[in-house]
C-alpha cells in the first residue's frame, strides 16, 4: 500500500499551502518510498507516497478522471479490478495505467459514492470532485488501510497516518483520555477514537463526505450477521466452498508485479495461506519470528509447514534485546501505546521480508474472529452461564453496564467491566480519577447494539471481536503499521469481501463445537496442512512483556517508570506504577497470555508516546 495525506477548504477558504502539504506528505516516506505526488485546487490539497507494487511504472499518483474533473489518491489494492475495469471499458471509459486503483476514478464518475459497494480490496482513498466540489474519503470494508481526520474550523485534515496530520497548523497535539481509556479497557483503540484529542479515526467500512453542506460520515458495509442460525446447504458444502473462496483470494492477492509472500506462525490460519499460495508462485517466501530457548517459540511447527509448503523460509530469532531495542520506533508507528509487546515481532518480520526484496505479504489475520478461534469462542459453546459474580449488587451493577455497551445483558465480552473499570480508574493520577466520569470510555456504547440483539451468541461475539479487536488493533497498530514502518505491504485472504459475507451463512455449530474452534477452518485445511498443525490447539502469538523488560534493569526504562517522571507527566499515580513494577518483578512472576493486562506496559509505552510526539503532561 502506499500512503496519502492532504485537506479540503471548508467553506469557501483558501486551499491549505504547498509547502504544509508536503511536509505532510513526507512524513509518510516509509509508507511510499518509491514516488511522490500531488495536486492542488479548488479548496482541495491530494498528497501521495507511492509503494510500487502493480504497473511499477505507470501507477503515479494523483490519478484523474478523462475530463480532470475528478483527482483521486488511493492507499490500498483492488482485488475485482480486472472484471471492473471490462465493465467499464465496455461503457466507453478510458484508463491511462495497467494500475488497479486507476478502476476507482471511473467508478466514481459513473456511481459516485455508490462505487464503494462494488469494490473488493483494502484501501483508503480521497476523491475530489471538482463539480460538485466535494471530497470523499474512504476507509475499506474490514478497516485495513487505516484513515484519519481532524475538522480545524478552517480545513478537513486526513492523512493515512496521525503523524502526517501533525504537520498540519490546525491539528494541535493533545492527548485524548478517553482514547487511553479504550487501550486500558479494550483490546486496543476503537474508531472513531484516537490517542490525539480532535483526531479521529475513519470507522471500517464508512465514508465522509466533505462539501457546501459540511461534513458528514456514512457507513456503507457492516459485519450482519442473521438473527437465526440455519443451514441451507449440506455440512461439506461449508468446508469445499470456504477453500473454494480462500483458494480465489489469496490468487487475486499473489497477483503483483513484485514480489509476494506470506508470514507463517506455525498456526493453522497462516499454514492455510501460505499451502494455498504455493498453487500461485512455485516456492514463495515465508517469514517467521522464533523465540529460541523459549516455551512461546513455534519454529518447530513453522519449519513443518515450511516443509509441507516447500516455500523458500527465513526466520528471524527474537530476544528481549531485541524487544527492548525496537519498542520506540514501534510507538512511533503505532500511534498508541500497546500492553503487548508483539508489534516489535512483526516489525521485525517485515524488515525480513524487506530485506529480502519481498513488497508484499499475506497473512492470516481474520480467521479467528469470523470462524470462532478464541478461547471465549469456546467458553460460550460450553454453556458458561451468565458468569455471576456472587455478589448481587456487583452481578446487577455489571448486568446494567453490559446492557448499555451491547444490548445483552448476558453477553460476557472479555470481563467483568464494570469491576474492571474501577481497576483502571485506580492507577490514573488522583485528579484524573475524581474527573473519570468526563472520559470514561464505557460511559457510552462503542457498538453498533442492533447488530449484536437478538443474535447467536457466537455472532455476537464474533461481531465484537471484528470491531473492537480486528478492525483497529489486529490491522492497524499491529498489522498496517508494522509492515509500513519497513515498506511492506500486508494482505489479508481471510478478509475478501466474499469470504466476509460466506462467513455470515455458516451455521455455529460448523465453526465451535465438541470438536473444538474453527472447526470449518480445520476441515477446509486437509491435505494441504500437516495433521500436527490442523489439529493443533489455538496458540496465540505471544512475546515477551514488560516483566521480562524490567529484569534486564535498563535505565532509560526506569526513568520512564520512575515516580518523578510518572507524577511530572500527570496522567498516572506514582505509588500505583511502582506497586506494579514491585509485583511484576517478584520472583517468579509472570502474566498470564489471556487473563491478564500489562498495565506497565501501557504506561510505558505511553510514556514513549508523549516523548514522541512532544505532548503535554496533563496539570
Amino acid at each position: 500500500m502506499c500512503g496519502i495525506a492532504g485537506s479540503m477548504a471548508l467553506g469557501n477558504g483558501p486551499a491549505t499551502d504547498a509547502a504544509v502539504l508536503d511536509r505532510m506528505t513526507a512524513a509518510l516516506v516509509h509508507r511510499g518510498p518509491d514516488a511522490a505526488g500531488s495536486v492542488i485546487r479548488d479548496g482541495a490539497a491530494l498528497g501521495f507516497r507511492r509503494l510500487s507494487i502493480v504497473d511499477l511504472d505507470g501507477g503515479a499518483q494523483p490519478m484523474y478522471s478523462e475530463d480532470g474533473d475528478v483527482a483521486m489518491v488511493c492507499n490500498g489494492e483492488i482485488f475485482n479490478h480486472r472484471e471492473l475495469r471490462a465493465e467499464l471499458e465496455s461503457r466507453g471509459h478510458r484508463f491511462r495505467t495497467s494500475c488497479d486503483v486507476e478502476v476507482l476514478v471511473h467508478l466514481y464518475e459513473d456511481e459516485g459514492p455508490g462505487l464503494l459497494d462494488r469494490v473488493n480490496g483494502q484501501f483508503a482513498l480521497a476523491i475530489h470532485d471538482r463539480r460538485a466540489h466535494r471530497l470523499l474519503l474512504a476507509r475499506d470494508h474490514a478497516g485495513i488501510a487505516p484513515l484519519y481526520y481532524a475538522d480545524t474550523g478552517r480545513h478537513l485534515v486526513f492523512g493515512s497516518e496521525i503523524k502526517a496530520l501533525l504537520h498540519h497548523p490546525g491539528v494541535p497535539r493533545e492527548v485524548d483520555l478517553t482514547g487511553l481509556d479504550q487501550v486500558l479497557t479494550f483490546p486496543g483503540l476503537v474508531s472513531p477514537r484516537t490517542m490525539f484529542r480532535g483526531v479521529s479515526s475513519l470507522r471500517n467500512g464508512c465514508c465522509l463526505v466533505v462539501d457546501e453542506d459540511g461534513v458528514r460520515e456514512s457507513r456503507y458495509w457492516d459485519l450482519d450477521y442473521p438473527r437465526t442460525d440455519e443451514q441451507h446447504e449440506p455440512d461439506q458444502y461449508y468446508a469445499e466452498r470456504l477453500r473454494e473462496l480462500l483458494a480465489d483470494a489469496v490468487h487475486r492477492r499473489m497477483q503483483a508485479d513484485v514480489d509476494v509472500g506470506f508470514y507463517l506462525s506455525g498456526g493453522l490460519d497462516s499454514s492455510l495461506i501460505g499451502a494455498l499460495a504455493a498453487r500461485s508462485a512455485p516456492r514463495p517466501h515465508s517469514f517467521s519470528v522464533t523465540f529460541p530457548g523459549s516455551p512461546v517459540d513455534e519454529s518447530r511447527y513453522q519449519r513443518l509447514a515450511a516443509a509441507k509448503i516447500g516455500s523458500r523460509h527465513h526466520e528471524a530469532p527474537f530476544t528481549e534485546r531485541d524487544l527492548m531495542d525496537g519498542l520506540e520506533r514501534m510507538v512511533a508507528h503505532s500511534e498508541c501505546p500497546v500492553k503487548e509487546t508483539y508489534n516489535t515481532c512483526s516489525m521485525a518480520l517485515s524488515a525480513l521480508a524487506r530485506a529480502h526484496g519481498v513488497k508484499a505479504v499475506l497473512s492470516g489475520e481474520g480467521a479467528d474472529e469470523l470462524f470462532g478461534g478464541y478461547l471465549g469462542y469456546r467458553f460460550d459453546a460450553g454453556g458458561r452461564g451468565r458468569d455471576r459474580s456472587g455478589d448481587p449488587l456487583l452481578d446487577a451493577l455489571e448486568e446494567d453496564l453490559r446492557a448499555r455497551l451491547w444490548g445483552d445483558r448476558d453477553l460476557f465480552y472479555e470481563r467483568r467491566h464494570h469491576a474492571w473499570r474501577s481497576r483502571v480508574r485506580e492507577l490514573y493520577a488522583p485528579g484524573l480519577r475524581a474527573a473519570h466520569h468526563e472520559f470514561d470510555c464505557l460511559a457510552h456504547p462503542v457498538v453498533d447494539r442492533a447488530r449484536i440483539i437478538g443474535r447467536p451468541r457466537l455472532h455476537q461475539r464474533s461481531y465484537l471481536d471484528f470491531t473492537l479487536r480486528l478492525s483497529d488493533h489486529l490491522l492497524t497498530d499491529h498489522g498496517d503499521r508494522m509492515a509500513l514502518a519497513h515498506s511492506v505491504e500486508a494482505r489479508y485472504p481471510f478478509l475478501d469481501r466474499r469470504v466476509l459475507d460466506f462467513a455470515l451463512t455458516v451455521p455455529t455449530r460448523l465453526k465451535v463445537g465438541p470438536g473444538g474452534e474453527k472447526l470449518i477452518v480445520r476441515q477446509a485445511a486437509q491435505g494441504l496442512v500437516p495433521p500436527e498443525i490442523a489439529h493443533r490447539e489455538k496458540y496465540g502469538f505471544r512475546a515477551p512483556g514488560s516483566p521480562g523488560l524490567l529484569r534486564q534493569n535498563t535505565e532509560w526504562v526506569n526513568d520512564l517508570l520512575s515516580p518523578a517522571r510518572i507524577a511530572r507527566q500527570g496522567y498516572f499515580d506514582p505509588a500505583v506504577v511502582e506497586h506494579l513494577r514491585a509485583r511484576y518483578l517478584g520472583d517468579g512472576f509472570d502474566l498470564h497470555p489471556h487473563l491478564d493486562d500489562d498495565l506497565l506496559l501501557v504506561v510505558l509505552t505511553f510514556g514513549i508516546l508523549l516523548d514522541t510526539f512532544s505532548l503535554p503532561g496533563h496539570v
